[in-house]
């Protein structure tokens, strides 16, 4: 009995070392495992995540355009200001806003102050003061014309005598070379010339009456148009007070009631720099947005260039003309606008992004994707905008280019563009 119990309890002692030893095996095991996959692991993920990616885009066909963009304001070529020097208050107004007017309708009548009526006087006494001028100078006219006349008279009379004309009508020479003959002629001429160039004087007495003549309307207790279209901006109301304005010499000055604009299309004044000037002509399409109307473009086209310029703190701008299509009446003055001028177009041309390009010595490269690899590719280009390229050979419609390569790294993704030498003129393209 005693030696199955120390047989019993011999067992027991083998089987717990055993046991003991199982586990601290299993634990070098587990541990081992772990080890092996903290360095293993990563590095199959590394080399995976090191495989490079692609971004591409096809090689279509299509229309390329050009462009040349600049910026402007709407200018007051379709519109003209309705001013007064007259001061007071408003007393009737005969018009509103978007009513039809035409040249020298009334606008509104004012009850003058104390100084719009000075004002008002002196430009009157001016008007009739040129008006003066002007019959002075028309009665000088009839004088010297009846002079002229009579000077001519007395010349023919003595050159067809028989004293300095022969008897087949040819003059004598000779006798017409004499003192009296010659200070006949000398009169008539010099009459002759006081009546032409008292006709000069009679347009200059005419200019300068009109000129009396708008300075008194403008100081005039009535308010009239000045030239014929659709009023707006009038923010009169009777009552209103127009106290006088002047400048800092005294000189009276006019303020502006409303405006008047015409059925003509809006005119948009850009600025090109002394780079786009020489590619832009007169003629060339544009397309133009305007802040005021974000999500519309309109159509126009450039009607002129000044190629004179201005220089601007060092920066030379040549102001180009474009004139819309259409008459926009909501389009209104002084608004800003963008344009882009199309000075080249392009259709059924090869197209690919200008990502996809390189160039380096002088030769042209695209990456192109075939059966799953990267190949590079000598390409011949042509003329190219700020987004395409147009491929004149080396690939095909359908081709699929990469426009750029991203890879992984770290804990997050990172994407390297491919470089261009491409995109010096902007533009756009139509697809087919």
């Amino acid at each position: 009995m005693k030696l199955i119990q120390s047989i019993s309890k011999r067992f027991s002692s083998i089987f717990g070392w055993f046991m003991k030893r199982s586990l601290i095996i299993k634990l070098v095991i587990v541990v081992a495992v772990i080890a092996l996959g903290w360095f293993t692991v990563p590095k199959l993920i590394g080399s995976k995540s090191q495989q490079p990616q692609y971004q591409t885009a096809q090689a279509e066909k299509g229309t390329l355009i050009i462009v040349v963009t600049a910026s402007g304001q709407v200018s007051q070529a379709n519109s003209a200001t309705v001013d007064t020097k007259a001061s007071g208050v408003v007393s009737k107004i005969y018009v509103e806003n978007g009513q039809q007017v035409k040249t020298g309708d009334k606008i509104a009548d004012i009850d003058l102050d104390l100084e719009g009526k000075q004002r008002a006087s002196s430009a009157w006494s001016s008007y009739q003061s040129a008006k003066n001028s002007l019959e002075t100078a028309k009665t000088s006219y009839y004088t010297l014309q009846s002079d002229m006349l009579t000077k001519w008279k007395t010349y023919m009379d003595i050159a067809q005598s028989s004293l300095y004309q022969n008897s087949d009508g040819s003059p004598k020479v000779d006798a017409r070379q004499l003192p009296q003959f010659m200070s006949t002629d000398d009169d008539w001429l010099a009459t002759e010339a006081k009546y032409k160039q008292q006709e000069n004087v009679i347009a200059a007495a005419q200019t300068a009456l009109n000129s009396a003549w708008l300075s008194y309307q403008q100081t005039s207790s009535t308010i009239y148009a000045p030239i014929s279209g659709t009023v707006t901006g009038l923010s009169l109301q009777i009552g209103s007070v127009l106290t006088a304005q002047s400048n800092t010499s005294g000189t009276a000055t006019a303020q502006k009631i409303a405006s008047i604009q015409t059925d003509a299309s809006p005119i948009i004044s850009v600025n090109l720099t002394q780079i786009d000037t020489p590619k832009v002509k007169v003629g060339n399409r544009a397309t133009l947005t305007f802040d005021a109307f974000p999500g519309k473009t309109f159509t126009g086209k450039v009607v002129s260039i000044d190629t004179i310029g201005s220089v601007s703190s060092g920066v030379t701008t040549y102001p180009a003309v474009i004139k819309l299509d259409t008459e926009v009446p909501e389009i209104f003055s002084n608004m800003t606008a963008s344009a882009s001028i199309i000075t080249q177009m392009k259709d059924n041309v090869l197209l690919v992004p200008v990502s996809a390009v390189q160039t380096q010595n002088g030769q042209s490269t695209v990456r192109v994707i075939k059966n799953g690899k990267m190949e590079q590719v000598n390409v011949e280009t042509g003329l190219s905008s700020s987004t395409q390229v147009e491929i004149i050979s080396g690939i095909s419609e359908g081709d699929e280019v990469i426009t750029s390569v991203i890879s992984n790294g770290g804990t997050g993704q990172q994407r390297t563009q491919t470089q261009s030498v491409f995109g010096g003129f902007g533009g756009g393209v139509f697809r087919r």
